[in-house]
């Protein structure tokens, strides 16, 4: 049998021609049941959501301007750079946990870990942020109607008179919780159906409103100058990756070999395609000054006279952001199990349900952790939990394939990165670029998280790691 530790301490990896080796476990197999089609709705559902429907109108307004479009296309290149790399470990490696497994694999395993307690934090923090989103257009509806909500359930303390908790966001999360642990079959038929729902609402948007277009709101194009709109692309490249978190449910693909790198590069052109419509639409419909940050499309509707489909988009947003969570909360919850089942966290997390065979127990210990963010901290605060994360997280997987290709340059891959070693360095550079607009409060909240980490690794998982044993 071949010998699975590639390195000594940190830096020992697993071989990936004997990847399944390690993951022999009673109690810890997911099932293979999701098609290319489902696959990618789940990338569609993860990408597309508070990018149109809640950033797209806070960047216009705040930052960028009509030069949002653009925004929106140079977080579209760093990611398209970083979605090829995925594609290409995806085939290589259909097994649960994504950047994470990848990077335990060709970089080692203080990298992996670095990775995967990177995401479970980015991840979990995501949710919580699209929960509130959601609450945002929820809060509209409400208002639309005419009715009152005591002021206590509306909001974080602090982001409005009277609020003391989002109540509807961290509800929102506990149902995605429970969604997802009826079993990965019939969680993603639902997400399919609803992601449908999505783009239909999407392409209503469009097609609506491409006939209220006032061109002189596109003047001045770049009213925050070029670097608003770069600004601009740091904050939107929380809306353009998603496939990422797809990726996680690799070994839950009946073929994931050559299904999961079409999902991925399908649900990022699919995206980028409604992204860019959605952004010209807004921006010509309503002078980026008064664009409404929270619910940008309803109030733009609203504003030329189309009261009915404002509400109809804000119905539409609640449902489609809500596939967002899904995607996310997926991605999560594969990535701790799969970090379980390795040892690098107690393998009573690895732990899957007998008959329905999805991580139980993890989905509900996010479910409650990202219910808790939504519902006590503001917006902006959970938003920082989350790019700088994902942003190093393509830096590991970019690298990781450079790294491989040499190292490994036989292994059957079923998608091969295109033009190597250039675009996994492009998306290299977008991303330790993109990550320099991030606050320097950002930097902190990661470095405090990081150092945990470091603790945990060394006080736990570095003696546990099943690596470690063999």
């Amino acid at each position: 049998m071949a010998r699975l530790r590639a390195g000594e301490g940190v830096l020992r990896r697993k071989p990936i021609e004997h990847i399944e080796e390690t993951e022999v476990g009673e109690g810890t197999r997911l099932d293979r049941t999701l098609g290319l089609t489902q696959l990618t709705a789940i990338g569609v559902g993860g990408i597309i959501g508070a990018g149109i429907f809640t950033l797209a109108g806070t960047v216009a307004n705040e930052t960028a301007g009509p030069a949002v479009v653009i925004s929106f296309l140079i977080a579209g290149v760093a990611s398209a750079a970083a979605a090829m790399s995925y594609a290409e470990f995806a085939g290589l490696i259909p097994k649960a946990g994504s950047a994470y497994t990848y990077g335990y694999a060709v970089l080692g395993e203080l990298a992996g870990w670095f990775i995967g307690w990177d995401l479970l934090l980015e991840y979990t923090a995501i949710v919580a942020v699209v929960a509130i989103g959601i609450s945002g257009y929820f809060s509209f509806l409400v208002g639309e109607t005419g009715a009152e909500l005591p002021a206590w359930m509306l909001g974080a303390p602090g982001t409005g008179a009277g609020h003391r908790v989002d109540l509807f966001a961290a509800v929102l999360c506990l149902l995605i919780a429970y969604l997802l642990n009826l079993g990965i079959k019939n969680a993603a038929r639902f997400e399919t159906v609803v992601v449908v729902l999505k783009v239909l609402v999407v392409l209503l948007v469009i097609g609506v409103g491409v006939f209220h277009i006032n061109t002189d709101n596109y003047e001045p194009f770049f009213p925050y100058g070029i670097s608003g709109a770069f600004t601009g692309a740091a904050t939107v490249f929380f809306a353009v990756f998603g496939y990422d978190a797809m990726s996680t449910a690799a070994e839950e693909s009946k073929d994931a070999q050559r299904h999961m790198p079409k999902a991925i590069i399908y649900s990022l052109v699919i995206s980028m395609v409604l992204y860019v419509a959605a952004c010209l639409v807004l921006t010509g419909m309503q002078n980026y000054t008064e664009i409404d940050p929270e619910s940008g499309f309803s109030t733009a509707f609203k504003s030329v006279g189309l009261t009915g489909l404002a509400d109809v988009i804000a119905v539409g947003a609640i449902i489609g952001i809500l596939t967002v969570m899904f995607t996310f909360m997926l991605g999560v919850t594969r990535v701790w199990f799969a970090m379980s089942r390795d040892g690098l966290l107690p393998t009573w997390f690895a732990k899957t349900h007998p008959t329905r065979h999805v991580p139980t127990r993890v989905t509900w210990i996010v479910g409650v952790a990202s219910a808790a963010i939504a519902g006590f901290l503001p917006i902006g605060e959970a938003a920082e939990l989350t790019n700088i994360g994902i942003l190093l997280a393509f830096v590991v997987v970019c690298v990781a394939v450079i790294v491989l290709r040499y190292r490994q340059p036989d292994l059957p891959r079923t998608f091969r990165t295109p033009w190597m070693p250039f675009v996994p360095a492009v998306g290299v550079v977008f991303s330790i670029w993109l990550i320099t607009f991030l606050r320097w409060q950002t930097w902190l909240r990661f470095a405090v998280w990081f150092a945990v980490g470091l603790v945990v690794y060394f006080a736990y998982s570095y003696r546990h790691s099943k690596l470690a044993r063999r």
